[in-house]
């Protein structure tokens, strides 16, 4: 009995993390979980972080990203410029090499939204729209984790 009941849970516990974790795909581009950090009240910014992975046999590139919930939405990158973190929009968009994920991440590329007109709220979840070169649009929902959340708390 006790060992069908552990089986029952361990079944129950991964269905359930499972069902947490949200995956996008869009030909033979894949997003997987998207999130973002709650906001204090005044912050005018936030991040997004997911990663994509091509699945296909040509490259392709993330050239835009659009939200309602904020005034301006851009692809960054955060890099060291010497002993000074710069942070920057990658002008000619993000590529996606063939077979590769690439990891949007805090300290990385990631999604920048300039001018919020809200502050996120923990377990929000956000709609943004990302535009792929090749691919073209798929939306998204981005889980809003705690402030300082360095990544999801339904990443395993």
């Amino acid at each position: 009995m006790f060992v069908r009941r552990t089986v029952l849970a361990v079944a129950l516990a991964v269905l359930a993390a499972g069902a947490q974790a949200q995956d996008y795909k869009l030909g033979s581009i894949e997003i997987s979980q998207p999130w973002s950090r709650a906001t204090p009240p005044s912050a005018q910014t936030a991040g997004g972080f997911l990663a994509i992975t091509n699945k296909g046999t040509t490259a392709d590139r993330l050239i835009a990203v659009k939200s309602a919930v904020s005034d301006k939405a851009e692809v960054h990158e955060m890099k060291m410029d010497g002993n000074v973190m710069r942070m920057r929009e990658v002008e000619k968009g993000l590529e996606i090499p063939p077979g590769a994920t690439v990891e949007l991440k805090p300290g990385g590329f990631h999604l920048m939204f300039m001018g919020l007109k809200a502050p996120l709220a923990k377990d929000q979840r956000v709609p943004i729209t990302l535009v792929f070169e090749k691919a073209g649009s798929v939306d998204v929902d981005m889980k809003v984790e705690a402030m300082g959340a360095q990544m999801p708390a339904h990443k395993p």
